[in-house]
């Protein structure tokens, strides 16, 4: 859907206009476009006390190709480049004269085990900040608070939460701020996530805390270690190509033939898998269009009939899936007290039971396979509530609670489960809305504009891609640092 602001404050007239008048301005994001590179331009990488994860940082840095420059907080980096034999330098403030703006700024605060120790934080992005380009990334690493050795150390991580999402709203210009926290031993998980986070493929992914867990790797080889930050792509075979990281997958999307569904379907098979997408039989003509060109499988099913599992699991036959996407969902607002029963009873059966009753049968049957990926679309609604909207923001709390409570279960299986919760996405729904609740949607987050469904899909392409395996109980947001739920 067209966003008439967004495009005439871009414009040559709009930016006159707009900065006469003092009218915010959002930036055109860049996103991921097949062809075009992904990473480049300077990263400035920054550290606090006794940083724990620059190893497998100056792996991954190698890895894209891009040149670095060590903030004086990152005393160890220039050797260590060295060492990795990465392009380096030493960072210039740009009031210095210096004229190069930065792409990208890293730190690494996972040594920091005291408050006291917090300072190399405010050094780091005061002097950086004001050099970070248009569409810049930020992403500060750190250890889960909940597996600190004291109470400081816990304090200290924690607060890395609160630096990063202001950071999100400070940087403005299209840029977006995210915290991963790393476990001990999980340093060779990093890659994918950080590929996603400093990629064009995050655009409206900000403020979003992702905790990668260690544990044993699926391949293991002499070379692989599980409990050593060394050797950022342990998880995967080598060699790996990551233009599709995907190849060789079966992925089921439900409700894939249009909006949302269809970008993830698009998204998963760019990236090398086969799609088998689902949608009701009424949709059957759009289902096949959009999976016809991805050489994917249209099935034709009711999820939310009883026996809708068994069907499925037959369908996939005993070649199994590797992804099982649940997208399918339906609104049918009221506020409660109009309600009718049915409409209560269909939300929550389409968008929540249906997913319960479909995993239950391919994980029992093992059609789904072990080192598989269960992602769920939620909604900003299951975090936030909405009015008129207790049927759908239920289903989708429900989301949030299928996947918080059944990632210990699977963890033996090599199985993740996580969702995602998009915000205020341009599709035909809420192109449906009333001006005023639209321009409130697409304004009321830290980029200002609203996302794109393939916002959405590259989202779950992360979570489905093998390097996201420490990567598991987790809930994702899609809103650009919306305002609502925050």
């Amino acid at each position: 859907m067209n966003d008439t602001y967004l495009n005439f404050v871009n414009s040559p007239f709009g930016t006159r206009v707009a900065r006469s008048l003092g009218l915010p301005k959002p930036e055109v994001l860049r996103r991921y476009r097949a062809g075009e590179p992904e990473f480049g331009g300077l990263v400035a990488i920054g550290a606090g006390r006794e940083p724990r994860l620059l190893d497998p940082l100056a792996d991954f840095v190698a890895s894209i190709g891009v040149t670095s420059v060590a903030h004086e907080s990152a005393g160890l980096w220039m050797p260590l480049a060295h060492r990795h034999n990465l392009m380096t330098g030493r960072f210039e403030p740009a009031d210095s004269g210096s004229p190069a703006r930065l792409a990208a700024l890293l730190f690494d605060a996972s040594g920091i085990e005291d408050s006291s120790q917090l300072e190399p934080l405010y050094a780091f992005f005061h002097d950086t900040l004001r050099s970070l380009g248009k569409c810049g990334r930020i992403v500060v690493l750190g250890r889960p608070p909940e597996a600190c050795e004291n109470p400081r150390q816990w304090t200290a991580q924690r607060a890395l939460e609160g630096l990063t999402r202001s950071l999100g709203k400070e940087a403005r210009r299209g840029a977006t701020a995210n915290l991963v926290y790393v476990a001990e031993g999980a340093g060779h998980r990093m890659e994918a996530t950080l590929r996603f986070f400093l990629s064009p493929r995050s655009a409206y992914v900000s403020g979003q805390v992702v905790r990668i867990a260690a544990g044993g790797p699926l391949r293991i080889n002499a070379d692989t270690h599980a409990d050593t930050d060394a050797g950022i792509n342990a998880d995967l075979p080598s060699p790996f190509d990551w233009r599709q990281p995907l190849a060789n997958r079966r992925a089921l999307v439900t409700g894939a033939a249009r909006g949302i569904g269809a970008a993830i379907a698009s998204v998963l098979a760019e990236q090398g898998a086969h799609v088998i997408g689902i949608d009701i039989a009424s949709a059957r003509d759009a289902l096949e269009a959009t999976l016809r060109p991805l050489n994917g499988t249209a099935l034709a099913f009711d999820i939310a009939a009883p026996e809708a599992p068994a069907q499925i699991a037959a369908a996939l036959d005993d070649q199994g899936v590797d992804i099982v996407v649940h997208n399918a969902g339906i609104t049918k607002d009221k506020t409660i007290a109009k309600m009718t029963h049915a409409a209560w009873q269909s939300v929550i059966d389409i968008n929540l039971s249906a997913q319960e009753r479909i995993d239950d049968t391919l994980l029992a049957a093992g059609i789904l396979r072990d080192g598989g990926r269960i992602i769920g679309v939620s909604s900003i609604g299951g975090i936030a509530g909405n009015a008129g909207q207790t049927n759908y923001a239920t289903s989708k709390a429900g989301v949030i609670g299928r996947v918080e409570s059944m990632a210990p279960r699977l963890r033996a299986r090599g199985i993740s489960i996580n969702a995602v919760a998009p915000g205020f996405i341009e599709t035909q729904m809420t192109a449906k809305m009333p001006l005023a609740l639209r321009e409130a949607g697409r304004r009321m987050n830290s980029l200002a504009q609203g996302g794109q469904p393939a916002d959405v899909a590259q989202t779950i392409a992360w979570l489905a891609h093998p390097g996201s395996a420490g990567i598991s109980g987790q809930v994702v947001r899609v809103c650009g640092q919306s305002l609502i739920g925050a």
